[in-house]
Order: structure tokens, then C-alpha cells, then sequence
């Protein structure tokens, strides 16, 4: 059954998007085709993983996120159409096309015993038929990974984050926090990879 995603994410891609990564200072982070290809360069025919808490650079390229850096969910970039699965049964708590750039694009959010999962920069399609409070199976296709003309003008990826409190929303919710707000949102925001048991990136990050 595949978790998010079918591939094999031990054998991923861990990309450094903090100020570490020189290579960074050399792509036009603004341009999102320039972004894309670097991304590519990097994955051949293995997927690639952003990590979750990470303090990054590369979101100076869209004004929506004045000063916040810090992510909150793991990125899983895969090519433009990839199935998106839901990893647990849960139901359709909201969901939403946040098109501005740099912005999620097309989300879905599912809601589980207690908590939530959100799933960002998806297909357009992936919205059509759905309906709140429809069930979800564990393994069931939820959507698909959208372009970059329709996914926030990023490279193709899904973006995944747990959250234990909507806090009121729908449709949409902060996937990166400021410096200063990074403790209140890990606490509303829990690591993905509870979910995911990516061993090699619990060791990236040891």
C-alpha cells in the first residue's frame, strides 16, 4: 500500500534549502522553471524529500510569506501527475484552491481520530468531486501532483503536514511559521514522518 506516495522514500533525495546549501545562491529562486530544474538535476528517476522544521532560504521568492521560514510539513517532490494517497482512513474536512503564487495551489485536508492531514500543490482535477465529510480509505488516491502553472508556481511536489487543531480553518493553513511563532506551530503542527517512517531521514536529521 503506497504511504502518500508509491515510491521508495528511503532511497530519496534529502534537499538542504537553509542557507548551508551554497548551490542555492546560483538559482533564481523567483523563477520557477529555473527552480524546477535544479530540483530535477538533483532527483534522476528517485523522488526527493524537503524536510519538515527546516529554516529556509528559498522563501524570499514570494512576498505571501513575509518573514517565515521555518517549514512545517515534508515535501515529497515527484514528477507533474504522480497519484496522491491518503495514508490513513480519515474523511474530507475541507478543501480549497489557494491559487496565488508561491501558495499551495489546489489542497486537500483530511480529517482523522483527532488530528488532520494536509496535502498541498496538487492537480487542479484533484478538487473536482469531492465532497466534506466524504469518507477516505488508507491506500485510496485522494488527488494527483499538479504543475507548476497550477500548484503555486512550484516544482512538482506535494507538500504533507499533520496538524492537531484547524484553529477555525478550512481549505488552507499555514505551512511555514515565523522564527518566533516555531515552537507554538511544531506544537500544532507534529512531524510527518510519525507517519511517513522514513528511516533515512530520521538519520538526516540526527
Amino acid at each position: 500500500m503506497p504511504i502518500i506516495v508509491n515510491a521508495d522514500l528511503e532511497q530519496a533525495h534529502i534537499f538542504d534549502f537553509t542557507a548551508e546549501n551554497k548551490e542555492l545562491a546560483n538559482v533564481n529562486m523567483a523563477n520557477t522553471q529555473e527552480f524546477t530544474e535544479y530540483v530535477f538535476s538533483k532527483l534522476g528517476n528517485l523522488a526527493g524529500i524537503g524536510r519538515y522544521n527546516e529554516n529556509r532560504t528559498i522563501y524570499t521568492r514570494s512576498p505571501l510569506f513575509a518573514g517565515r521560514t521555518i517549514h512545517l510539513g515534508i515535501d515529497i517532490f515527484m514528477p507533474t501527475g504522480t497519484p496522491v494517497c491518503a495514508p490513513l482512513d480519515g474523511k474530507i474536512h475541507s478543501f480549497q484552491n489557494n491559487a496565488h503564487f508561491g501558495d499551495y495551489g489546489p489542497t486537500i485536508i483530511l480529517e482523522h481520530k483527532g488530528f488532520y492531514t494536509l496535502y498541498g500543490h496538487l492537480s487542479t482535477d484533484s478538487l473536482h468531486e469531492l465532497q466534506e465529510g466524504q469518507t477516505i480509505l488508507a491506500g485510496q488516491q485522494i488527488g494527483k501532483i499538479g504543475n507548476t502553472e497550477e500548484n503555486g508556481n512550484w516544482p512538482p511536489h506535494v507538500h504533507f503536514q499533520i496538524i492537531t487543531d484547524m484553529l477555525g480553518r478550512k481549505g488552507d493553513y499555514p505551512g511555514v511559521a515565523s522564527i518566533q511563532e516555531r515552537e507554538k506551530y511544531l506544537k500544532l503542527c507534529p512531524d510527518p514522518n510519525t507517519i511517513l517512517r522514513i528511516r533515512k531521514l530520521l538519520k538526516a536529521n540526527q
